[in-house]
């Protein structure tokens, strides 16, 4: 696998990978940036929902688990001295859908986690990471 990310002006860089995909990556405007991408910080957040959500979906189609909607939220807490690496990050699974069996949805979740999802098995590594699920009508 390879990436590449050039440098467009000031913090904002844009990254692309084989997909030709452009993501846009840059600091807040408080923190000396435009705010024209999410922070790379963002980013990896994202890639634990996102990576995991993926392995969730294909494993709750082969247990033939309908949902109408799939949400994850990402909250991490880092650390106050440089390098201020995550100390805590959080992932609330949200499912909404008729007649869901968190018993199914909770193994799905605990397949993704400790098993499939190799950027979350990764951060694991250097930070707590948590999760819970959420059943929503």
């Amino acid at each position: 696998m390879k990436v590449s990310v050039k440098h467009i002006k000031g913090m904002h860089f844009q990254g692309e990978g084989s997909s030709k995909v452009v993501t846009n990556m840059d600091a807040s405007v408080t923190a000396g940036g435009t705010g024209r991408g999410s922070s790379p910080t963002e980013i990896l957040l994202m890639t634990i929902a996102g990576c995991s959500g993926m392995d969730i979906v294909t494993i709750l189609e082969k247990m033939n688990v309908k949902f109408n909607r799939f949400e994850t939220t990402v909250e991490g807490e880092r650390a106050s001295d440089h390098p201020r690496v995550f100390k805590d990050i959080e992932l609330v699974y949200k499912f909404w859908g008729d007649s869901l069996v968190k018993e199914n949805l909770e193994r799905a979740v605990q397949l993704s986690m400790e098993k499939y999802c190799s950027i979350a098995n990764m951060i694991d590594k250097a930070a707590n990471l948590t999760y819970s699920i959420e059943i929503n009508p």
